[in-house]
């Protein structure tokens, strides 16, 4: 194998890690559910990038915020002004 076809496979190997891992890994502020204590906001988005209706909630300790997937049942949020 030639040092150019090498290239491209170490590029092609780390470009598809990158996506595995971009689509498996939460992100910043993210939970799958929220903790006993968190409060829940009036604040629901749909998330551009992954198109899931996301839910703001507050640990109130802390005053961190936390994105937790909504449960919508179908019923998408009002669109995003602005």
């Amino acid at each position: 194998m030639t040092s150019v076809g090498l290239l491209a496979l170490v590029v092609t190997a780390i470009v598809v890690v990158a996506l595995i891992l971009s689509f498996t890994l939460r992100r910043h502020g993210e939970s799958d559910r929220p903790e006993p204590g968190w409060r829940a906001t009036d604040e629901v988005f749909r998330d551009p990038s992954t198109e899931r209706v996301m839910r703001v909630w507050v640990d109130p300790e802390d005053g961190s915020r936390h994105y937790v997937p909504e449960r919508t049942g179908g019923v998408p949020p009002p669109p995003a002004w602005g």
